[in-house]
């Protein structure tokens, strides 16, 4: 970050002429609400124990580098629902045999539900659905024992994360209480299209981790095989149109977002 809170992220300046490296890191809560291609999606909160964009130095950013990923004050790993990674490989995909076609238009609708039905509750429960071809499309079921179900709740990421053997950061950084807090606080809507250079996204739609077998629970999170095909560079130069589109974002009290809206069922949009 070349800036964070105003403050330029330089150290030890001393003119030179040679630009000065960040040193600084910058943390705060996150929540992928759509992260998506054609093959796999994924929604996933990542609590912070510490409030509010925070400026960190060593530790406290949780350098991978340096094995101190879940040192930080941030939960980089989050509480992801991936239907594939969650046993449902045929809810999201390109085509008609996929509940969710992604090669057609559709709509996501997001419910953040509160520990008292009021705006000012302790978030509990982050559920999802679709709409595509006019009909409502109910989110997957996760395959994790008695703790199956179809949204997120603190006590389904602790059981997803017992039964992938994952550490277990979300609860520990303050679950879905503390990502309540950060959305109350306030957040900036980010729309973009990215790839990845550190792990080419092999954690949404691949095999990951890769030093591991592809048959134990939840490292298979999508069909891609990974490799070349999965780089960055590779992505970059056979698919240089790549695109996504998005309109009518709405943010409402649950139920208002759809509602009277008659072009549901002839003009869905993602």
């Amino acid at each position: 970050m070349k800036f964070i809170k105003g403050t330029a992220n330089v150290e030890n300046w001393n003119n030179t002429h040679i630009p000065p490296i960040g040193h600084y890191g910058a943390c705060c809560a996150e929540l992928d609400i759509w992260e998506a291609n054609s093959m796999s999606q994924a929604f996933t909160p990542h609590p912070c124990s510490s409030p509010g964009l925070t400026k960190c130095e060593g530790k406290a950013c949780g350098d991978n580098l340096k094995g101190e990923r879940y040192d930080g004050m941030c939960d980089k790993d989050g509480c992801d629902f991936n239907s594939y990674r969650m046993g449902d490989p045929s809810f999201y995909g390109p085509g008609s045999d996929f509940k969710v076609d992604s090669s057609r238009p559709f709509t996501v609708v997001t419910q953040f539900i509160t520990s008292d039905g009021s705006d000012t509750g302790d978030l509990v429960e982050v559920k999802r659905k679709y709409f595509q071809n006019g009909e409502e499309i109910e989110n997957s079921r996760a395959k994790l024992g008695e703790n199956s179900g179809s949204s997120i709740t603190d006590s389904w990421c602790e059981a997803q994360k017992a039964q992938f053997g994952d550490l277990d950061d979300f609860t520990k950084k303050g679950g879905l209480k503390a990502m309540g807090e950060a959305l109350d606080r306030g957040v900036v809507l980010v729309l973009s299209l990215w790839d990845d250079s550190e792990v080419n996204m092999l954690w949404l739609d691949s095999a990951y981790p890769t030093n591991v077998s592809p048959r134990i629970p939840g490292v298979m999170r999508g069909p891609c095989p990974g490799g070349v095909s999965s780089e960055p560079s590779t992505l970059r130069r056979d698919h240089p149109k790549s695109h996504a589109k998005y309109s009518r974002i709405r943010v409402g009290t649950i139920g208002s977002t759809l509602k009277d809206d008659r072009r549901l069922n002839s003009e869905p949009f993602v």
